[in-house]
């Protein structure tokens, strides 16, 4: 058993890398469990039991009522009414046939895997801004369980590594192409101009556009799966509570069926019909309403997720108040000129993707370890905008100095 539970992974490995949002990991991890665990219980009830039972036939031997049982299980049963006629038209029996029973656990772990998805393409792509994001928020994480000592010296080596980061994803060179990306994506965020500083907001962004696609997909996945109108499922059963009707058989997943088969038998062929019961559909009834309570619920999030994100990145006040919160706990604001140069450290320095990394660090660790690197980050800032500065003052004299000596003499 020791041997069994140690290839069960631990909950902060499921619980993923940290470089993206709770509400994210509301989707790619707990909604992945949720459904797997819904596919190991179908599954056991399937496999382990028996999932129909038919009623045959007295001439039926144990061969014969073995035949049956598992034949109306591999073929379609269909649902009629205890108070209708069953139709002797062949065609309208098959087109009242339940054909999703037998396929239950393969589309939970397939709703599982489309879950899974947009944090499996957020974690591929994130690279491609030339920045781990989960070893820099690791490192930022490991900050609160050190001496205060070790604690500075490591976010002033995060903080010079974001420095060489933002640096190296800068334009060198400019030119009509240059310009007109730099535009292009100033207007357009999902432009992914990874030397605009934009590539990771954009890349994060079009992720989160999955999770809410994947949410509300998910719906008509399973509506067309069913073969029923799944997408309003919910409704009728808070209607069925709300008029205190008590719990009756739903025709999405009804208990007794009805199977059609039929026997060669030298000469000629004969059909059968016998009245079934899927036990299992009493569990997959509890399941799809607890899954479709579950999407509405993940769908709503994403979708305000969506629009906080999409608030916080396209508007670039937001950004700039973002810097300046934390430059005011550290008291770096004094005069206006202090304040025209933290837009300049915002707009200019970190851009959105810095700003973005900034963001990830306080959601997964605290608002003072991101206090602390833009702290470090600020100085950084200001050292080499004095740089710049006494490397201008000389070049502008000798100019000066150059254009005296050429003035003519009157």
């Amino acid at each position: 058993m020791s041997e069994l539970l140690g290839f069960v992974p631990s909950f902060s490995k499921l619980r993923g890398k940290p470089n993206d949002d709770w509400i994210d990991r509301m989707s790619h991890v707990y909604t992945v469990v949720v459904l797997v665990i819904f596919t190991v219980l179908v599954s056991s009830g399937q496999f382990f039991k028996d999932p129909i039972q038919c009623w045959h036939p007295a001439e039926f031997k144990d061969s014969m009522e073995s035949y049956t049982k598992w034949n109306c299980w591999v073929k379609n049963t269909y649902y009629v009414p205890m108070s209708d006629i069953i139709p002797e038209d062949i065609s309208s029996r098959q087109e009242a046939e339940i054909t999703y029973y037998q396929w239950v656990p393969l589309i939970l772990l397939f709703q599982a895997f489309l879950f899974k998805f947009p944090n499996m393409v957020w974690r591929i792509f994130n690279g491609g801004s030339g920045l781990n994001l989960d070893k820099v928020v690791r490192f930022a994480e490991k900050t609160q369980m050190v001496s205060p000592a070790d604690r500075d010296d490591t976010i002033n080596c995060l903080a010079k590594f974001m420095d060489k980061w933002l640096d190296s994803n800068k334009e060198h060179r400019w030119n009509v192409v240059v310009r007109t990306k730099h535009q292009i994506s100033r207007f357009m965020c999902f432009f992914c101009n990874k030397r605009a500083g934009k590539y990771l907001t954009a890349m994060y962004l079009f992720v989160k556009v999955l999770y809410v696609a994947n949410a509300i997909g998910q719906l008509f996945l399973l509506n067309a799966f069913m073969s029923t109108s799944y997408n309003f499922y919910g409704f009728e059963f808070l209607d069925n509570l709300n008029s205190d009707r008590p719990w009756r058989e739903s025709p999405r997943f009804p208990r007794i069926t009805l199977c059609d088969f039929q026997i060669r038998q030298l000469q000629n062929i004969q059909r059968f019909t016998v009245q079934c019961v899927l036990p299992i559909n009493l569990f997959n009834e509890k399941v799809f309403i607890f899954i479709w309570f579950w999407l509405i619920f993940i769908a709503v999030l994403a979708c305000i997720n969506l629009f906080r994100w999409l608030y916080l990145i396209v508007f670039a006040k937001n950004k700039v108040d973002y810097v300046k919160k934390y430059l005011k706990i550290n008291n770096e604001l004094h005069t206006n000129f202090d304040k025209k140069m933290c837009t300049r450290f915002a707009e200019n320095y970190l851009r959105d993707d810095g700003v973005f990394v900034l963001r990830l660090v306080a959601k997964n660790s605290t608002d003072i370890v991101v206090t602390d690197l833009v702290r470090d980050l600020w100085k950084i800032f200001k050292e080499k905008q004095s740089t710049k500065k006494n490397e201008l003052e000389p070049t502008m004299e000798n100019n000066f100095d150059d254009a005296k000596e050429k003035e003519p003499l009157t």
